[in-house]
């Protein structure tokens, strides 16, 4: 842990520094954005960033300043100016958590969504955004993006630490988890946990999501999945005009660029055994890719007691068209919602807009069912003490 200094500068002095470490900042903006003229006030993600790129500039920040944060900080100082105060107060205020704030204000139920293999929530960015300003939205990211803790292996040992976390933030029920791919299996087992614990679930779900165990992992289906793979995304950009096509060739791009640390930290993982010291953020994030990826595939699921929400793509990869790798067999009741999108297309724009339609008419429906059952419950109540 960094010491904090035992002596204070005067104002004018703390100015200056504060002034010094800004400029430091949006020199490493430039650099890493490609962009000039960068203002304190100016957003990451609106200048073009992305967590590709948030984690070389962070990587930066760490070489410049000797304070490491985690990429999930984008979301809470996302201009310099917030950066900057962030930093300054790093020694002796920040804590991590898997907890990630990505939209706190909002009067309707708050939605915990949780990360998938890469475990970062920075995907999550335009859901939430187009699910509104009235819609409270927290990520849940990986344990060990902080490069101390380890990354964990069970989806069991994720959910239980998930939980704890979401019932910080909303001590009580009814609760609303989703996640997207390996995250809705994290979110099937939090809420899995939370009606253990006697709470009440009123919304699981799930984005694209298999019953991943049960998948057969050899050479035909990896290379069968990976030739779909280039050919939904064809047919998603083939579909769009031409505007639309911009913004999906861009998201794609960003997405290639963003795996490219990870693939890097993956061969790393395979080529150096587990060190002591500093890792690298490459090796970090291949190291929690292998770990969310091994959790997923061997994670059994329970059959579930409630409902479950499943978000699927109009149509699926070959290799995962087995009735038996859906959820009609484990959930108490399953409500199919089939999207006009492709696979690997859900949270891309512009299709992510479809879902976040999608996502929002279920949260409604599903809290006005819980008023009806609650009314429904008062008026036996009241019946049978007459």
């Amino acid at each position: 842990m960094l010491s904090t200094p035992t002596t204070s500068a005067p104002p004018s002095q703390a100015g200056a520094a504060g002034n010094d470490m800004a400029e430091q900042l949006a020199r490493i903006w430039q650099e890493e954005l490609g962009v000039e003229g960068v203002g304190p006030d100016q957003n990451f993600f609106d200048l073009g960033g992305d967590s590709s790129l948030g984690v070389r500039m962070f990587s930066q920040v760490e070489k410049l300043f000797g304070i490491k944060l985690p990429l999930a900080t984008l979301y809470e100082a996302p201009t310099i100016e917030e950066l900057a105060v962030i930093l300054r107060g790093e020694a002796s205020n920040h804590r991590w958590s898997p907890l990630v704030p990505i939209q706190v204000a909002g009067s309707r139920p708050p939605f915990f969504c949780i990360h998938g293999a890469g475990g970062t929530v920075l995907m999550y960015r335009e859901l939430s955004q187009h699910l509104g300003d009235d819609q409270p939205f927290y990520g849940l990211q990986s344990q060990g993006l902080d490069g101390v803790a380890p990354p964990l292996q069970r989806v069991e040992e994720m959910a239980a630490i998930y939980v704890r976390e979401i019932r910080k933030a909303q001590p009580q029920g009814p609760y609303f988890i989703g996640g997207y791919c390996m995250g809705g299996t994290v979110a099937y087992e939090v809420a899995q946990q939370l009606c253990e614990q006697g709470e009440t679930v009123a919304l699981l779900a799930l984005f694209d999501t298999m019953n991943w165990h049960k998948i057969p992992l050899n050479v035909w289906s990896k290379s069968s999945h990976a030739i779909e793979r280039l050919f939904f995304h064809a047919t998603s950009f083939l579909s769009l005009d031409f505007a639309d096509k911009a913004k999906f060739f861009g998201e794609k791009v960003e997405i290639l660029r963003n795996r490219i640390p990870v693939w890097k930290g993956k061969l790393l993982a395979r080529l150096q055994e587990n060190g002591h010291g500093t890792l690298s953020d490459s090796l970090v994030l291949g190291q929690i890719w292998q770990a969310n990826d091994g959790a997923s595939w061997t994670y059994v699921p329970k059959p579930y007691p409630g409902v479950l929400t499943d978000f699927r793509p109009r149509k699926q990869y070959r290799v995962f068209s087995n009735p038996d790798y859906k959820w009609d067999r484990l959930a108490k009741d399953l409500e199919v919602v089939v999207l006009p999108v492709n696979p690997a297309s859900m949270l891309v724009e512009p299709f992510v807009g479809q879902l976040a339609i999608a996502l929002r008419q279920s949260m409604d429906a599903a809290v006005q069912s819980g008023k009806a059952a609650s009314t429904d419950h008062e008026s036996r109540t009241a019946a049978g003490g007459s």
